[in-house]
């Protein structure tokens, strides 16, 4: 498993699928078969691309912050994982950055996640990564879906997504700040520091 894992990353960083992409393609992503909590999004952004760098920007630091983890430990644990729909900068459209390209995830995604064996914890951000990882959940708000995630207890947990622009969104529902961080910091301590739930 450890050999089909090291294959796969190899496949995944010299992938050129998707040539047309308005940067070219880069991907980008975080994964070690030692992962035990794996951060599930949409697609790295145009600041990703640049810096080929995840999460780099103010919604990495809100990210961090709710995690209770500072900048070095995500970047360098290989406990942590990063692993979006898709694994480059899909461009921007007249709303925000295009969705994913859906080869992306049909050519990489069930095969890696299969050669994770050590994850506990699932952090999902954005509607793609719902519908795959929870599509149980597809078509609820963001809200509901964070609520519903939050209390099964079963290591997958939904978060809006920590960029400045949903602001607005944290104010309205301040429970997942008073409620629901707490419970995902735990989540995160317990992964880290070797404890198990039971």
């Amino acid at each position: 498993m450890q050999q089909e894992f090291h294959n796969l990353k190899l496949q995944m960083q010299a992938c050129t699928l998707c040539k047309d992409l308005p940067l070219g393609p880069n991907p980008i992503f975080q994964l070690d078969e030692r992962a035990k909590i794996l951060i599930v999004g949409q697609a790295p952004g145009r600041i990703a691309h640049l810096k080929n760098c995840p999460f780099d920007d103010p919604s990495g630091d809100r990210l961090r912050d709710w995690l209770g983890i500072d900048k070095s430990a995500f970047y360098y644990d290989p406990r942590i994982g990063i692993f979006p729909m898709g694994l480059c900068f899909p461009g921007t459209g007249s709303t925000g950055d295009n969705p994913p390209p859906k080869i992306c995830a049909t050519t990489w995604r069930k095969r890696t996640l299969q050669t994770l064996e050590n994850v506990e914890l699932t952090l999902v951000l954005g509607a793609y990564a719902l519908a795959w990882h929870l599509p149980q959940l597809r078509g609820k708000t963001v809200a509901e879906a964070v609520r519903q995630s939050s209390t099964c207890g079963d290591g997958i947990f939904v978060l809006p997504h920590p960029s400045p622009r949903n602001n607005r969104w944290l104010r309205q529902n301040a429970w997942f700040e008073t409620d629901v961080v707490p419970r995902i910091r735990e989540r995160v301590r317990q992964n880290l520091s070797g404890l198990s739930e039971n």
